[in-house]
């Protein structure tokens, strides 16, 4: 007990000061288990490359296909085509789009398509709104100067020079009053531009770190938990599906992707909800929106139609969840149960489904061929590329998470092999006086404290297997607290180290940290709070977490 303590305390130290890449922490295990006797080398390696792991390299495999295609653009520039770009509805529109497609693909290769995009908007209202207030000013000043030209001079010759140079003076007095206003009203339009782009810009990493939460594969944490689950309760009747997931962190996400829009849309346009909307409009107003407007249209027209790898990745895509959906959707047998199924055991997993897609993206190719060449009278039907190729998989692929998901789960068997495990639930028992939704709330807090300053899968890695055995101590369900843990490992909100995303938007310069602070601590305390809820409503009945199940009793006795 105390050696693997020793050895999960020793990595905790290096995953949180990152003294080496996170992936080499994870071998740790590989050397110090075997020499400090709590597991054999062979049974440590084969931790290293689980189903979980296979699931995520096939999740990641359909991912790059999509962003290799500009599939993910091409969806982003259509769903802003559709919202508009009014103010309010712009910023759903790039949080909406966000969220979606950090469901799918890397919250990282999301956001760092997304800004760009946002970027060349935002900067194009602003240039259409100083256009505006300039001819404005234009105008009222050629208006005045023709008033004063026209007025008659009825006095006699004598005064008319005094007469005259009392109006220029006037006029010269009117036309500095107008400049300074000009200067005023842009420096005020400058302040309002900048809000908005710091608005945008944190919508953006946020919408990509929530919209992750949604789907078993959208970020690393969720499939650290399934793996967790599937090491710890090995007779679990699989209770972590993509399916059954889904049905839990999709609602979340919806509620809290809504939160943070309100939160965002008070903080960076203020409380003038009818001008967010754009439901009071003029004739500048409306043609800023059009500029606006042209600019997204003219990045979708460079896509140019959709070609044939495009439609064959998105029709594998949609296969892929269909597959997912109904391979076990709980409330009915699915076809891996009434095909694949042997004495009560399937033989099929999320995994199986997304890896035999991936292989179909090498077989299948980009382009029909077109044409038949002749080379010694022979026909030669030129062979065009595949939808995906090793090369492009080598540049796109993070190896290292693998690498970082099997330490932690290398991490969980040494510590349920050696007893550590069973020795930290003794000691948590008095837990079981404490509710438990404040037990949820509490360690929701923690965990995205906690991930401020941590990675999210470091995070996750370290405390799921401690919860376990916290819940398994005090009769409750492990799910109760591993579920809103894996969430709450999402929420890294106040930083621009925090995760990837944050500092993504950070190197733009347009954010100063206390931006990020002040926005992410509210957003912070209403993730918790979503969460909390979510498991204290739908997820209890979906999973049945009011009650302590047989799979994790049987692993305590």
């Amino acid at each position: 007990e105390a050696r693997c303590a020793y050895v999960i305390i020793l990595m905790a130290l290096f995953w949180c000061t990152e003294a080496l890449p996170l992936a080499v922490t994870a071998f740790f295990p590989v050397v110090l288990f075997p020499l400090m006797s709590v597991m054999d080398s062979t049974t440590v390696c084969r931790e290293y490359l689980k189903d979980t792991n296979m699931l995520f390299i096939g999740g990641l495999l359909v991912a790059i296909a999509v962003e290799n295609w500009n599939l993910h653009k091409r969806i982003a520039l259509r769903v802003l085509l559709i919202i508009g770009v009014r103010p309010a509805l712009l910023l759903m529109g790039f949080m909406i789009v966000t969220a979606f497609l950090s469901m799918w693909i890397s919250n990282t290769a999301t956001t760092a398509m997304m800004v760009p995009i946002a970027q060349a908007v935002l900067d194009q209202l602003y240039k259409s709104e100083l256009e505006s207030v300039s001819a404005e000013q234009g105008s009222e000043n050629i208006n005045k100067a023709f008033e004063l030209q026209e007025e008659p001079i009825k006095s006699n010759s004598s005064k008319v020079s005094e007469k005259k140079g009392e109006r220029f003076m006037f006029f010269f007095h009117v036309m500095t009053v107008e400049n300074d206003m000009k200067q005023r009203n842009e420096r005020l339009l400058e302040e309002n531009h900048k809000k908005f782009c710091k608005g945008m810009s944190l919508s953006i990493c946020y919408s990509s770190s929530i919209g992750g939460i949604a789907t078993l594969t959208g970020t690393t944490p969720n499939l650290v938990l399934k793996g967790q689950v599937d090491e710890l309760f090995p007779n679990n009747n699989n209770v972590i599906t993509f399916a059954s997931w889904f049905s839990f962190a999709f609602p979340t996400m919806i509620l809290l992707l809504f939160l943070s829009w309100i939160w965002l849309q008070i903080l960076f346009l203020g409380f003038n909800f009818p001008k967010n909307f754009g439901c009071v409009t003029n004739a500048s107003a409306k043609a800023k929106e059009k500029q606006a407007y042209s600019i997204i249209k003219d990045e979708h027209k460079k896509l140019g139609a959709m070609k044939f790898a495009e439609i064959t990745v998105l029709v594998l895509f949609i296969i892929l969840v269909l597959l997912w959906f109904t391979r076990d959707p709980g409330f009915m047998p699915g076809w891996a149960t009434t095909l694949f199924n042997t004495n009560g055991t399937s033989f099929v997993t999320d995994a199986t489904v997304v890896v035999f897609i991936s292989i179909l993206l090498f077989i299948l190719p980009s382009e029909i061929p077109k044409s038949f060449s002749y080379t010694n009278s022979k026909p030669k039907i030129p062979v065009p590329a595949t939808l995906l190729d090793w090369k492009t998989v080598h540049q796109k692929m993070p190896w290292n998470i693998v690498f970082l998901l099997g330490g932690g789960f290398a991490l969980a068997k040494g510590s349920e092999e050696s007893g550590l495990s069973a020795w930290l639930g003794n000691k948590l028992t008095p837990l079981q006086n404490i509710p438990h939704p404040a037990i949820a709330f509490l360690l929701c807090l923690l965990i995205a404290v906690f991930t401020e300053c941590t990675s999210n899968v470091a995070t996750t890695t370290l405390f799921l297997p401690i919860l376990a055995s916290m819940a398994q101590a005090i009769c409750l369900n492990p799910l109760y607290v591993m579920l809103p843990c894996t969430l709450a490992a999402s929420l890294a909100f106040m930083l621009p180290v925090a995760t990837p995303p944050n500092a993504i938007v950070f190197s733009y310069g347009q954010l100063k940290v206390i931006d990020m602070a002040k926005a992410g601590f509210v957003l912070n305390i209403l993730g918790v709070l979503t969460i909390t809820l979510s498991i204290n409503t739908w997820a209890t009945s979906l999973f049945q977490l009011q009650t302590f199940p047989s799979w994790a009793n049987g692993t305590t006795s």
